[in-house]
């Protein structure tokens, strides 16, 4: 296999690599340390129960509270998780590609997160619209405004799976036995959904990381969730940033169907920045 391959990191870089893990997973591990070292020092969980901005209260109803805990599960969460499985996890590792192909285990995680999160989304914006709010503040207004912009991605990322098209090819062909469809034949129509759903969801990311933000400004959240929503998105970049690097972010297209050239999609670019696809000559099964 290439150094694309899943079947675990580049060999020349194996020991470095697993010394990166390594030390990311201690370092991870070392966050409930630091909670119970805390835990054990007043005056440590006294400052990391006040508020981030000392001239304000943190004085929230239980529905902005419920509604701040929600988005953040959602977005912070679920969503990411969701977007990574579809990112670097079409094909699994250990998964013998190109022998083994359409691995939907990806699918169903990317579906079960985005649903969910969507679902907690909908939650959220009714105990928002609901509650009392937080006080007057400058963060409020721009969280309106980046708020209401990552629900109008949000749908339109969930109206976009919906009209994506039909499938094809010898995974799923028509009753007729022909292996049209719009992913297979790479039409019009499924290009647009993959530009437009890729690039929409890491903007509906990176705008709801800022809405989390102000909102926790507006709410003046203690620090120990600004502390631990830091460790987590680090551990996602760095994670993210990992996977990128040993090529694991691989065409949706060829992880279906196989790097042959028989199948049409093969003849294009795969659509995605830092999208890879094989390289090497096909190999017979």
């Amino acid at each position: 296999m290439t150094a694309c391959s899943l079947h675990g990191p580049r060999s020349d870089h194996s020991k470095v690599d697993s010394a990166r893990i390594l030390l990311l997973a201690i370092g991870f591990c070392l966050l409930p340390a630091l909670a119970i070292a805390a835990e054990q020092d007043a005056g440590a969980l006294s400052w990391l129960n006040e508020p981030i901005d000392s001239t304000r209260p943190h004085d929230v109803d239980a529905a902005t509270s419920w509604h701040g805990r929600l988005m953040v599960l959602a977005w912070a969460f679920l969503f990411p998780v969701g977007i990574l499985a579809a990112r670097f996890f079409k094909i699994m590792p250990g998964q013998n590609w190109p022998h083994v192909l359409d691995n939907k285990r990806w699918w169903h995680i990317h579906l079960l997160s985005q649903y969910s999160g969507g679902i907690l989304v909908v939650i959220a914006l009714g105990l928002g619209l609901y509650a009392t709010g937080t006080g007057e503040n400058d963060a409020i207004d721009l969280h309106h405004i980046l708020g209401w912009t990552v629900i109008v991605f949000a749908a339109f990322q969930f109206l976009g799976g919906w009209l994506r098209g039909t499938k094809g090819g010898p995974t799923d062909p028509g009753q007729d036995g022909a292996l049209h469809g719009d992913h297979y034949d790479m039409t019009r129509r499924r290009r647009l959904f993959e530009y437009a759903h890729k690039s929409g969801g890491y903007i509906a990311l990176f705008t709801a990381c800022a809405a989390v933000l102000t909102g926790l400004y507006a709410a003046n959240a203690p620090r120990w969730m600004w502390l631990g929503l830091a460790g987590w998105w680090c551990l996602l970049i760095s994670l993210a940033t990992w996977l990128q690097a040993n090529g694991f972010a691989r065409d949706t297209y060829e992880a279906i169907w196989g790097p042959d050239k028989s199948h049409p999609g093969n003849h294009m670019r795969p659509i995605g920045l830092g999208v890879t696809r094989r390289r090497t000559p096909n190999r017979p099964d």
